[in-house]
């Protein structure tokens, strides 16, 4: 069981100490990225069609809405476990998206997509390789909108929220969450070109399936059921 974080000041001296933490392990981990290929370990840097810069891009919008979701659960909930819970992923998650951010830094590339641009593009595979829309269907193409991504009235509604409505309502929509970032994580687990972004990925399916199991027995303690996938 996910231990309880410590109080809510204490929780944001936390983050902001991962937060440090992370950026130094992003600075050490861009300088061996730097001095691999300047040894020949390593190969070119990936183009912005790859599979790698395409899951860094997208799976750190994703991480970061998580992030949002998270912070407003720990900070607002009266549930010490799910104030541990929140603190988890909240952390996790964005310790990982700064090491995407340190990837695609040295890489050149920009931290995150281009405004407007779809997403999952990388994902297509020449349109044989099918994948949610993000919408409740399916799609051999980029998409306008990323399964699991909370919408946001579903934001601000979660804002608003106190109490046993809060926690149900924030369980839902990161459950919905992690379902939604399995697929674009397997699929870079699989066929991205650099082995430590398949090792990330691949860390990052096996810690949402394990969350996402945790998450349904919460909401079980609670009376409630998940939100249906789009």
């Amino acid at each position: 069981m996910t231990s309880a974080a410590p109080s809510s000041s204490g929780s944001r001296t936390f983050i902001l100490i991962a937060a440090l933490v992370a950026v130094l392990l992003v600075g050490a981990a861009g300088g061996m990225l730097i001095n691999s290929a300047r040894s020949g370990a390593d190969d070119a840097f990936p183009s912005a069609e790859s599979v790698d810069v395409g899951f860094a891009h997208d799976m750190r919008v994703h991480h970061l809405q998580a992030v949002t979701m998270a912070g407003i659960e720990r900070d607002k909930t009266a549930d010490p476990v799910l104030r541990g819970f929140a603190f988890d992923v909240e952390s996790t998650q964005l310790a990982q998206s700064s090491e995407m951010a340190g990837w695609l830094t040295v890489w050149g590339h920009p931290q995150l997509p281009e405004a407007g641009a779809p997403y999952m593009q990388w994902m297509s595979e020449n349109g044989t390789h099918t994948h949610s829309n993000g919408e409740g269907g399916t799609t051999t193409g980029p998409v306008q909108r990323m399964p699991g991504m909370a919408t946001t009235e579903e934001l601000n509604k979660l804002r608003t929220l106190t109490g046993k409505e809060l926690d149900v309502f924030f369980l839902q929509l990161m459950l919905r969450h992690h379902v939604g970032g399995l697929e674009m994580a397997q699929y870079a687990a699989d066929h991205a070109a650099k082995g430590y972004v398949r090792n990330l990925a691949d860390k990052i399916v096996q810690s949402q399936e394990s969350e996402t199991n945790l998450m349904k027995s919460y909401l079980a303690e609670r009376g409630a059921q998940p939100l249906p996938f789009p």
